[in-house]
């Protein structure tokens, strides 16, 4: 894809719809993900997504590993913890939760970043909304979700938070696709013993691995893929107020493919968290620029 662009159009519309398919991908993929849950188990499921993602990737970026730094291997190892953690959580909330509900509580981590890094009063007024959003989410009863599942993904959250720093770090020190190949493959090598603890004799069925496979590349490659390549033309507010869409995004599709019906007070939810996360997103960009200025 060249840099070069029509008169007319922006080069920046091109990154914006692979971040969009991205998202798309992603919640396809988790969809058919929670249909395989009996079979193979949520860590099973993490496995089989990582190490699909890590072959394909391999095989598309055939990295490189000479000529980096200690602290670039560094980054790529924790990128990878990061990756296995970030799945692992999210899938183990995904058993338990409504995916929309999932992803709405998940995008809570990249939002309490973009919250601190405003470093505004106006902040909080996007936190208190994003507070209520997550009050409505519950419906007006918290009790009727699952508490382990709730904790499962706010850890997925603070986990997505890392990715955004990790991903951004290792695409700045790696070239194209090198350092998620390498990190995808240091998150399927932590995620290989719980996967098959998980999964056991299912990872013996042709029918369960291509549907792993499927996953993989809907959830992992494709989404991720995109979004690196994204991140190095588009700015990192703009980046993340698409990413902020997840959750509508989420809903949709465990409506279409999970029948997962959600009442209105649970959609108002996760359109104030929406609204939360774009609001603060658009502090910070504005705080950034405010501080890059020079002092007449």
């Amino acid at each position: 894809m060249s840099g070069g662009g029509r008169s007319g159009t922006s080069p920046a519309s091109p990154a914006i719809l692979l971040v969009i398919a991205g998202l798309a991908c992603q919640e396809v993929g988790a969809s058919i993900a929670v249909l395989l849950f009996p079979q193979v188990g949520p860590l099973g499921m993490v496995m089989l997504r990582l190490v699909f993602s890590a072959v394909v990737l391999l095989l598309i970026a055939r990295p490189r590993v000479r000529g980096h730094s200690r602290a670039d291997w560094t980054a790529v190892a924790l990128f990878g913890l990061v990756l296995a953690l970030m799945n692992g959580l999210f899938y183990l909330a995904l058993e338990r939760l409504p995916l929309g509900v999932t992803v709405t509580i998940e995008v809570l981590g990249p939002l309490v970043l973009s919250i601190v890094a405003a470093r505004r009063a106006s902040a909080w007024l996007w936190a208190l909304l994003a507070l209520a959003g997550v009050v409505a989410l519950g419906g007006g009863g918290w009790d009727r979700l699952d508490p382990l599942g709730v904790l499962f993904a706010l850890g997925a959250a603070g986990s997505w938070a890392f990715y955004i720093l990790s991903s951004a770090r290792v695409g700045r020190a790696f070239p194209k696709l090198d350092g998620l190949a390498l990190a995808m493959t240091v998150g399927a090598v932590i995620a290989l013993p719980f996967g098959i603890a998980d999964a056991g004799a299912a990872l013996l069925r042709i029918e369960i691995v291509a549907l792993g496979a499927a996953v993989a590349v809907l959830s992992s490659t494709i989404p991720y893929a995109f979004e690196l390549i994204a991140l190095r033309r588009l700015p990192a507010a703009v980046f993340a107020i698409l990413m902020s869409l997840a959750p509508a995004t989420a809903a949709l599709a465990g409506f279409i493919f999970l029948g997962q019906h959600m009442t209105w007070l649970e959609i108002l939810g996760i359109a104030l968290v929406i609204a939360a996360s774009i609001g603060a997103i658009r502090s910070s960009a504005r705080a950034a620029r405010e501080a890059a200025e020079p002092i007449a």
